[in-house]
């Protein structure tokens, strides 16, 4: 009963749009699907180095880590109002620009692993399914390999969301309405990153 539980919280928190989220949906609106999932393998591999940290670390030694590089997140911050500002731009030409596999990895690896509320996030809120019956070690690498899996497979659905709908709405101005999309959910992102308690 507390793991379906688990389950149940987890995915109400994994399909509440967040920075990562948006930039996932913003590259498969403009790039695709195959390039939003690739997006999606780079947030993936960032959310399990934090799950890491917080499996692998005290409480203290995470909160300390995030405070001491609180200048991550506002790197994240000007990369996000930087990818937004440059697709706005990107509105005056038609042409789409072309991203390479490992550039979409990057985008999503890096906005993802700069966001220091993150791994906070988890250190409060994985302790709270864990009982006294088994040990705490393994509970917690278990959680947070189902927490891992639920939001590969939550965050894979948005990216072929995203790239299904943009074919569906797809009209001759369509690259322009893509990058006036994308850069606003990109400066979304950024905003969220910002304003975002800690760091």
């Amino acid at each position: 009963m507390e793991i379906l539980a688990f389950i149940l919280v987890s995915i109400g928190i994994i399909i509440i749009p967040g920075p990562n989220v948006l930039v996932i949906v913003s590259t498969s609106i403009v790039h695709g699907k195959v390039r939003g999932l690739q997006t999606v393998a780079g947030t993936s591999t960032a959310m399990l180095i934090q799950l890491g940290i917080v499996a692998l670390c005290t409480s203290w030694f995470v909160t300390t880590l995030v405070n001491g590089f609180f200048w991550l997140k506002w790197l994240g911050v000007i990369y996000l109002f930087y990818l937004g500002v440059n697709h706005l731009l990107a509105i005056r030409s038609v042409a789409k620009t072309q991203i390479s596999a490992v550039g979409t990895f990057q985008r999503g690896f890096w906005v993802s692993l700069t966001n220091p509320k993150t791994i906070l996030f988890f250190s409060a809120f994985l302790p709270q399914f864990t009982t006294t019956a088994i040990s705490y070690e393994l509970q917690i690498a278990a959680l947070s390999l189902i927490f891992w899996f639920l939001a590969v497979v939550l965050d894979s659905g948005y990216a072929l969301l995203a790239y299904k709908l943009s074919t569906i709405l797809k009209t001759k101005n369509m690259p322009k309405y893509q990058y006036g999309v994308s850069g606003v959910l990109y400066l979304s992102a950024g905003t969220m990153l910002a304003t975002s308690k800690h760091g």
